[in-house]
């Protein structure tokens, strides 16, 4: 019996080492929400009097560099910026090589934003800044504000926000070449903004959205936002900047032909086709003759001419009210462009709609008579025809009720273009919708300080849906609207031209002043809608 004990207390024994040395799935732990720790710095953060090449910045665990060249900022600009590491690999510090020479007497800030994460969670150091002196304090005055938009409702994200010194050496053109003396960013969810660490002075606050990060404004590819007045630091002044595109001057780019008779014009700035005087000087016939159309969407124009050119030179110029350019291009054996038609919309037509026809030529004429539109009981409707030759189409526009079927018919050569074409046979049918299937706003604007407005429903991303022009009325409705969200904005129509314009930098203008209404409005079939808008 003591044996047999003895042999089962071996037995239990080594089942129990068994069982001590089998693995066991990981039951993992609590999700780690911290930050990382700011340990210390060599330098120290907030040292004075500082001449050092190299600054190591510790943390309590491994950390790495997110999004860091839109999340870090370097307050003044270094030129050459400096190494800052870790970007990909994680390290327990951050490295910061300084090529630049630092001017005296003055406070850096690098601004890390939420770039500092931990190796493994990702969860970031907010707004982490190290800070430094070349003088003997720390400049500590600090400028807060927002930026907006000045066309859409919500700004972009990572907008830098600039201080030039104004001094016996400042000028306006400085915010072209020269970076400023002081610079923040919007960060990426926020739309405010605070420079930290200034000197107290007379200042010029801009901001811009810097596509490339240069530090400078780019005009016509970047947005830029400015104070009409230089404000004084120190100040307790909450600043609202709104960012606004220029409209550059126009300047035309080098022709190329992509037709027999027609040459491609891209351009930059905007202008009026109607404006535009184009002369030869040498290549052409003596009956030359020439008409521009806008590609749609593009900065570009179509310029058509006749007769054919059998100079392999054509040299022209191009006049507007403010500019005179002289353009050449080469001629070469191409194929001819001809007239095709095509017809939008197709299936259904809404309310308020035309029926357009698009020619691929520059229309000229047409003729009415040839136009015919019926119903589904074959009655003839009353139509306008309306020609635009600069977009090259002609609209039938006709008075609509539900559930209707229309026919329309353009017989052979109703239309003629630039080149004497003319379009063949078109038969076309469009349906109409019930009045059920859409929704009506009624808009109530309430303390509109002056006419004329131009307010408008777009969607989401600012696409015009609908609008309206008012010079006395503040009570505006908008009928036979898709169900759909839209963004509901009234624009100050200060110049009376019925559309919105833009500002400019160097003349201090500022753009038209837009108010959004502050929601999206739900609009839904057969529903109507009554909505109060107080312009504040």
């Amino acid at each position: 019996m003591k044996k047999q004990a003895s042999v089962l207390l071996v037995m239990a024994i080594a089942l129990l080492f068994v069982q001590c040395a089998k693995r066991g799935n990981p039951t993992g732990g609590p999700e780690d929400n911290d930050p990382p720790k700011f340990v210390r710095a060599t330098p120290e953060n907030f040292s004075v009097n500082f001449d050092q090449k190299e600054i190591r910045i510790y943390f309590d665990e491994y950390i790495k560099l997110q999004n860091a060249q839109k999340q870090i900022i370097v307050s003044p600009p270094m030129d050459p910026k400096p190494d800052i590491t870790p970007l990909g690999s994680p390290s327990k510090y951050i490295k910061i090589i300084i090529k630049d020479t630092l001017q005296e007497n003055t406070t850096y800030a690098f601004n890390f934003g939420q770039s500092v994460v931990d190796n493994n969670e990702g969860n970031p150091q907010p707004f982490f800044k190290y800070v430094f002196s070349t003088g003997s304090y720390i400049d500590s005055l600090s400028v807060s504000g927002s930026v907006k938009d000045a066309l859409l409702k919500d700004a972009d994200p990572f907008i830098s926000v600039m201080l030039y010194e104004i001094d016996e050496n400042y000028s306006d053109s400085l915010v072209y070449n020269q970076p400023p003396r002081y610079i923040t960013n919007t960060l990426d969810s926020l739309k405010t903004f605070e420079l930290s660490n200034l000197k107290e002075g007379t200042y010029q606050l801009v901001a811009v959205k810097d596509l490339n990060n240069n530090y400078k404004y780019d005009p016509g590819k970047e947005k830029i936002a400015f104070l009409d007045r230089p404000i004084t630091i120190p100040t307790d002044t909450i600043y609202e900047l709104n960012l606004f595109k220029e409209v550059l001057s126009f300047k035309p780019e080098r022709p190329k032909q992509t037709g027999l008779q027609k040459l491609l014009i891209g351009y930059r700035g905007d202008v009026e086709l109607d404006s535009i005087q184009i002369e030869p000087i040498f290549g052409a016939p003596a009956d030359f003759k020439t008409t521009l159309t806008k590609v749609e969407g593009k900065d570009s124009l179509n310029l058509w001419f006749q007769p054919k050119i059998d100079s392999d030179t054509l040299k022209f110029t191009l006049k507007t009210p403010e500019t005179l350019d002289t353009l050449l291009t080469r001629i070469t054996q191409l194929p001819k462009d001809s007239l095709s038609i095509n017809t939008e919309p197709s299936g259904n037509i809404d309310f308020g709609k035309d029926f357009i026809l698009r020619s691929s030529t520059p229309l000229v004429d047409f003729n009415k008579d040839m136009i015919t539109v019926l119903d589904q009981d074959s009655v003839a409707v009353d139509f306008i025809s309306e020609l635009r030759p600069k977009e090259s189409s002609l609209h039938v526009k006709f008075e609509k009720t539900e559930n209707q079927t229309y026919y329309l018919s353009i017989l052979p050569g109703a239309v003629t273009d630039f080149y004497n074409g003319t379009n063949d046979s078109i038969v076309k049918t469009v349906r109409t919708k019930a009045l059920s299937d859409y929704g009506n706003v009624t808009l109530n604007l309430q303390n509109v300080r002056s006419f004329p407005i131009l307010v408008q429903l777009t969607d989401e991303k600012g696409v015009v849906k609908a609008e309206k022009f008012s010079d006395s009325e503040s009570t505006l409705r908008f009928d036979y609207l898709n169900p759909a969200k839209y963004l509901i904005r009234v624009i100050y129509d200060t110049n009376e031209n019925r559309k919105w314009d833009t500002g400019n930098y160097l003349k201090k203008t500022k753009p038209e002043q837009i108010i959004y209404f502050p929601d999206l409005i739900d609009v839904r079939a057969n529903w109507d809608i009554n909505q109060s808008f107080m312009l504040n």
